[in-house]
């Protein structure tokens, strides 16, 4: 695996991201690469892991509450995830 391409990670969709660290997780418990290998695979693996965490927090942030005013007019509110 060669070095981690940050622009390359930051263009692929979450599926995709998600879709390639589970390879990576496979690859690595399956432990048949070389130390080099595995070192590079883990930090391509962590720069994925951080992509996908972005992904989330960003679509975390964007999730909003549909109110209902008392007049019936509906606005949005951010969403309390505690009531959750």
């Amino acid at each position: 695996m060669s070095e981690v391409n940050n622009e390359e990670i930051e263009n692929l969709s979450f599926e995709a991201a998600l879709e390639q660290l589970e390879r990576i997780v496979d690859d690595l418990e399956r432990g048949d690469v070389s130390l080099a290998d595995s070192i590079a695979t883990f930090e391509h693996g962590s720069a994925l892991k951080k992509h996908c965490e972005k992904t989330l927090k960003n679509a975390e942030m964007k999730v909003e509450e549909i109110v209902q005013k008392s007049d019936g007019s509906v606005t949005t509110k951010p969403l309390d995830f505690g009531d959750i």
